[in-house]
């Protein structure tokens, strides 16, 4: 059974940090591509970062780049968000996601987490 768990979120002032963790069971780590998207409700899911199956090439949207941090661990099967001095506007639930491609292909191809709730006050 493929499983993706994600954990780290929670509530944190604004230029605080948080590190999400996602990990994969049920499939080869490692020849999988990763992604972290958001959702605010009411709105569609953003890509965040992306990092590849080897890691020697990652993704930021311009909004976090500086700020935020991917990262793979290939012997715990797992992939990390490490998010720094955030913001209020970076409130919304993360998901994990793992494709074998590193173009995306929509929301039906490749697996998601259960998502995680990041809430940065003011």
């Amino acid at each position: 059974e493929v499983q993706l768990v994600e954990s780290g979120g929670g509530v944190v002032q604004a230029g605080g940090s948080l590190r999400l963790s996602c990990t994969a069971s049920g499939f080869t780590f490692t020849d999988y591509a990763f992604a972290w998207f958001r959702q605010i409700p009411g709105q569609g899911r953003e890509g965040v970062s992306c990092i590849s199956s080897n890691a020697n090439t990652t993704y930021y949207v311009d909004s976090v780049k500086g700020r935020f941090t991917i990262s793979i661990d290939n012997a715990k099967n797992t992939m990390y968000l490490q998010m720094n001095s955030l913001k209020p506007e970076d409130t919304a639930v993360y998901y994990c996601h793992a494709r074998d491609s590193w173009y995306y292909r929509g929301p039906d191809y490749g697996y998601w987490g259960q998502g995680t709730q990041v809430t940065v006050s003011s």
